[in-house]
């Protein structure tokens, strides 16, 4: 979303990160819902997770707040951030179905890394979810593909629909709170053109207002285009995004 806003609509590249980070937030938060329903939620994992990202999140904000009353300009580090963060998700993407044969093998009692990272599954969770709250609040890329793929390495014997549901729980706090973030410390009020700090409600009500019927077109023609055609696109497409805000 955020390389779309900024790329073909000319939106500042703090606003765009800053209102796509609660409309993922708003997004995510119905799926998270249903899983808990379902019951394929970890939810020990979520805390160990948000034990990170949550405190890294708000010390993000208040070190991007600093920097923008020094006088320097922050959207130059917020583009490199989304650039390296569009590229790890792509390879996440276009390498999947290898990161799931091997966490079938580093699943079993073999495996030595496997062994290490179920000793030490604790202060590694919380590793990255500080890493993952740094990244999503200056990118808002982050918490979904990467997330999930950091979950699949970390927990390799979590079954794969609570390594969704798990994703998703940790997603919407973290979006959440980085999205207020960006909305109450990060700028000014335009009551005018209604924009809070990096927070353009009006674009996030159109967001939202276009995302319900999109939604459903979208579950409609996933199930009829191969997933073997849909995920290279993306990949190359984000691959493309990223090398773009990195290197150019």
């Amino acid at each position: 979303m955020t390389p779309i806003l900024v790329s073909l609509f000319g939106i500042k590249m703090a606003v765009a990160v800053g209102t796509d980070l609660l409309y993922a937030a708003m997004t995510k938060a119905n799926g998270v819902l249903v899983h808990r329903h379902q019951g394929t939620v970890e939810w020990k994992v979520v805390r160990r997770l948000s034990m990170g990202s949550v405190p890294a999140s708000i010390l993000t904000i208040v070190v991007l707040r600093y920097v923008k009353d020094m006088g320097i300009d922050y959207n130059s580090y917020l583009t490199l951030t989304l650039g390296v963060m569009l590229i790890l998700t792509s390879i996440v993407l276009l390498f999947r179905n290898f990161l799931i044969k091997e966490r079938k093998h580093m699943s079993t009692e073999e495996s030595e890394v496997g062994g290490f990272e179920r000793r030490h599954a604790g202060p590694l969770t919380v590793m990255m979810g500080i890493s993952l709250g740094v990244l999503v609040t200056m990118s808002s890329v982050g918490a979904g593909a990467f997330g999930a793929a950091v979950l699949m390495v970390l927990y390799p014997r979590m079954p794969m629909i609570r390594i969704i549901g798990t994703d998703l729980a940790h997603a919407v706090p973290l979006t959440l709170i980085a999205g207020l973030g960006h909305m109450l410390h990060m700028g000014s009020i335009d009551l005018a053109n209604l924009q809070i700090g990096n927070v353009d409600l009006r674009l996030l009500s159109g967001l939202m207002a276009g995302s319900l019927p999109a939604i459903w077109l979208g579950t409609k023609l996933a199930n009829r285009l191969p997933d073997n055609l849909i995920r290279p696109v993306m990949a190359l497409i984000l691959l493309s995004l990223g090398l773009k805000y990195t290197f150019f």
